[in-house]
């Protein structure tokens, strides 16, 4: 497998129509213990606490899944951060993009990145997301039972913007136009979205940095233009839109979930909730969004490990699925109609929810080796159409 990252990289400078996409992983930096995780989980919680103990709960239904290649790492240790940017740089993604947890003023699960950002290792570009949830038990991030209020204050976005500004001014950080890329994970959730934004642009700028290129993840607005709706630069249309599902994210009554269930995969559980992936990504697809937009590709979907029973599981998501969406997705006339170049992938490693990149010992490296050869594919039919149009 050749390393196709250097040619991705000069996409952003190429039109709509013939640009290579510059890809980009979610990356969940759960896997490592935390103070936190020990009070409210048990000593010694990760993710992989999650992953382990997960039960197969229809016929066919793989459970546990293990991890092939980095074995259950641990993000603390530097040598599994960079194993994880050669495997992805190795496939052709550009960058990941860390979730980051901020509740005014205090971080969760900051250890990996902040190891990253002191020690200039591995040399992979990055980008930070917002994950502005609050924590709480039942991980859908709408739980009462809190873990961890978010609340927003002027003063608090003051002192994110000035911590943002570290991060901007690396290297390392992935821009559009010498500008450094921030996603914000739940925008409708700010108290002020605009005046927000406005902060975290100021501080940059007060720092003497290029004006940030601020992204806003539509996950809970489906299709709305959040460019125009809170003054941001892009919308991101955000993966798994779980709202447009058959039942959304509440419960379908028990004798349609039964037969869905059924049907699917001969489990008859009124409670897990069981769709095809293929459907389910058309599903998504069929939104329609208001503006331009960043797309995202859903690699898979599985959180019975933090839900059991109660869990949603897309069924028929194998690596050729995978490969198959990503190049419905490449042949768009619009993907690029953000005119950024980048495509998201979700997800690099968020095990407890099925959805990763990461090699395991079911497929290896299926899905990379299907992520990589879609975009050998795209680039060849580029190279087609533009020889035919000179």
């Amino acid at each position: 497998m050749t390393d196709v990252a250097s040619t991705l990289m000069s996409a952003s400078s190429e039109s709509t129509a013939t640009a290579l996409p510059r890809l980009v992983a979610f990356y969940l930096p759960q896997f490592h213990p935390t103070p936190e995780n020990d009070a409210w989980w048990g000593r010694g919680f990760t993710e992989w606490t999650n992953v382990a103990r997960a039960k197969p709960l229809f016929p066919g239904h793989t459970q546990p899944r293990r991890p092939a290649d980095l074995g259950f790492y641990d993000l603390r240790l530097p040598d599994t951060r960079a194993a994880q940017a050669t495997l992805a740089r190795r496939y052709g993604i550009e960058a990941f993009c860390y979730y980051h947890y901020w509740f005014h003023g205090k971080r969760l699960l900051h250890r990996p990145f902040d190891d990253v950002l002191a020690s200039g290792e591995p040399d992979f570009p990055f980008c930070l997301c917002w994950a502005n949830e609050p924590w709480g038990r039942s991980w859908t991030g709408n739980d009462q039972k809190l873990l961890m209020p978010q609340e927003y204050s002027p003063a608090d976005d003051q002192e994110h913007a000035r911590f943002l500004a570290q991060a901007f001014a690396d290297p390392r950080y992935l821009q559009i136009s010498g500008r450094p890329v921030f996603l914000i994970y739940r925008p409708a959730h700010l108290a002020t979205p605009s005046a927000t934004i406005e902060a975290i642009r100021t501080g940059s700028l007060r720092e003497g940095l290029p004006d940030p290129y601020i992204v806003l993840c539509d996950g809970h607005e489906a299709g709305a233009d959040l460019r125009q709706r809170y003054g941001a630069d892009m919308t991101m249309r955000y993966e798994p839109q779980l709202s447009v599902l058959p039942g959304g994210l509440s419960e379908l009554s028990s004798w349609r979930r039964v037969w869905t269930n059924a049907r699917l995969a001969s489990e008859f559980s009124p409670t897990l909730r069981l769709y095809d992936y293929a459907r389910s990504r058309s599903l998504m697809r069929e939104i329609r969004s208001a503006g331009p937009a960043i797309r995202t590709v859903l690699v898979r979907w599985d959180n019975s490990p933090r839900r059991g029973a109660r869990g949603i599981v897309m069924t028929g998501a194998t690596p050729n699925a995978f490969g198959v969406e990503l190049r419905s997705e490449l042949a768009r006339p619009d993907w690029n109609n953000s005119g950024t170049g980048l495509l998201f992938l979700n997800a690099w490693n968020e095990w407890a929810e099925g959805n990763y990149l990461e090699p395991d010992e079911e497929f290896g490296h299926a899905f990379l080796e299907q992520l990589s050869e879609a975009v050998a594919s795209h680039a060849a039919s580029r190279d087609a159409r533009m020889l035919v149009t000179t």
